[in-house]
């Protein structure tokens, strides 16, 4: 071998360790933990599981979310976002109605009656995150949305008085009810058949849509008009948020965005769920009550009202300058 040739080879050699060592690792899957605040497979449990499997679609290579179950099967729905804030779970879906223990605020997210459209650009939804990061929570976004709730009874009633009504309820409406009258008891998602069906609730509020069909043989009344917004929203522990690769950040932001743009307020999606479902209640018997004209407005006033108390009471300073940016 000539001088000359010897002196290429080494150079040759030279290079490819360089080119080794300069090439970009191949960052590995990371997996986190999902849960739901809702029994896996449940008409209002079904869209953050979506939700996941577009995460591990999309993410391949990259993100993977592992759903370890849903509320009540590992836990409270009350209390399981504050679990994650604090490290048990990394995501979440959940209505806001069942954070408010995190963040006191949350129920501006089902009063406005503004698109998250508008809320990303009048700063509705900064403000929003600002409060949740304090609380070691990052907002993804809003994933689904059932429309409007609506209370549906055992028995009927003739204008806007819940009195002698005893009512099963969320944090959701449980100031609206008793502002009207009506005595009320929380529980789980799984015993409001039961109860209806022993006649120890009379009624109970849930969205127009994401309805349980089973419960169609213990109730026999939807009262309209409906109220606020059954939002379902997308949460990260933001110190889990932190560590994640931009790229894997990318693909939870981007899967986030496009179901939230899919549901807004009116949007084909939606209306199209409401009036299925509807159709399926009114179609096995169920009544329509409908408010009209002053019991409407007084109906809808108790409840807007009663929400906004609610909010300012929780948080006078927050409450204002969010009501700003969500009435």
């Amino acid at each position: 071998m000539t001088i000359r040739t010897t002196i290429l080879a080494t150079a040759a050699a030279s290079l490819a360790v360089l080119s080794l060592n300069a090439a970009p690792a191949v960052s590995k899957e990371v997996t986190i933990r999902g849960a739901s605040c809702f029994p896996i497979g449940s008409p209002p449990g079904r869209p953050f599981e979506a939700v996941v499997k577009k995460i591990n679609a999309a993410g391949a290579g990259v993100i993977k979310v592992k759903m370890i179950g849903g509320a009540p099967a590992i836990g409270s729905h009350l209390t399981l976002t504050q679990k994650m804030s604090k490290g048990a779970y990394d995501l979440v879906g959940c209505t806001e109605s069942y954070f408010g223990n995190v963040m006191p605020e949350s129920p501006v997210l089902r009063l406005s009656t503004k698109s998250y459209h508008e809320l990303r650009q009048n700063g509705g939804i900064a403000y929003v995150e600002k409060l949740l990061n304090k609380k070691n929570i990052h907002y993804v976004a809003r994933h689904w949305d059932f429309g409007p709730f609506h209370l549906f009874l055992s028995k009927p009633i003739t204008k806007p008085d819940l009195k002698g009504l005893h009512l099963r309820v969320s944090p959701v409406y449980t100031t609206f009810f008793r502002s009207l009258g009506a005595t009320t008891q929380s529980s789980s998602m799984p015993q409001i058949y039961t109860l209806m069906e022993n006649g120890t609730v009379q009624g109970y509020g849930w969205p127009g849509s994401g309805w349980v069909p089973p419960w169609i043989k213990v109730t026999k009344f939807q009262v309209n008009p409906g109220f606020y917004a059954s939002s379902l929203h997308t949460l990260i522990n933001l110190k889990t948020w932190k560590k994640l690769s931009p790229q894997a950040q990318a693909v939870i932001t981007k899967v986030g965005m496009e179901a939230e743009k899919s549901r807004e307020p009116g949007s084909p999606g939606i209306m199209a769920g409401i009036n299925k479902e509807t159709s399926f209640r009114t179609g096995k018997g169920m009544k329509i009550i409908e408010f009209k004209g002053a019991d409407r407005k007084k109906w809808l006033d108790a409840a807007y009202g009663a929400g906004w108390k609610e909010v300012l009471k929780r948080s006078p300073k927050h409450g204002a300058a969010l009501m700003k940016l969500f009435k």
